[in-house]
């Protein structure tokens, strides 16, 4: 049976806060991945901007012992190429755990604050998520 207006408006809103929390929560994972994987080119663009005389030029004992311009642009280079290979790597470890603990599957549509006695899908799945039921082995996913 439908809902009264208020009760509606209600059950969209927490709808809504829910659906923005897991996104938030999705948006947080995939910072941490992004973050810990991409992390090797960080350090040595980082690095290379930071001894060159042309950017920065720090006057660290490190840049002026061990690193001149010619290693400084070899280490700029060396990180944005390996960049790429890096972030398919994040992007392919973020999709096999979200796949992993369903974490698309939280979102709910706003249709269900409509109709009273409409089961929340999460439920129906086996827990919030559906992490307590186990991995259905038919469903494929190409990274």
């Amino acid at each position: 049976e439908p809902r009264s207006t208020w009760c509606c408006w209600a059950w969209t809103l927490v709808i809504v806060v829910m659906n923005f929390l897991v996104f938030f929560i999705n948006l947080l994972l995939m910072l941490v991945i992004f973050t810990i994987v991409l992390l090797p080119t960080i350090v040595v663009v980082y690095f290379g901007f930071q001894c060159h005389s042309r950017v920065l030029h720090s006057t660290a004992r490190y840049c002026r012992t061990i690193l001149d311009d010619n290693s400084s642009s070899a280490l700029i280079i060396l990180g944005f190429v390996i960049m790429s290979p890096l972030i398919v790597v994040a992007m392919a470890t973020y999709c096999s755990l979200a796949r992993r603990l369903r974490l698309f599957m939280c979102f709910q549509p706003c249709s269900r604050a409509v109709y009273k006695g409409v089961k929340w899908r999460w439920y129906e799945e086996g827990g919030l998520c559906g992490c307590a039921r186990g991995c259905n082995t038919q469903v494929k996913a190409w990274v």
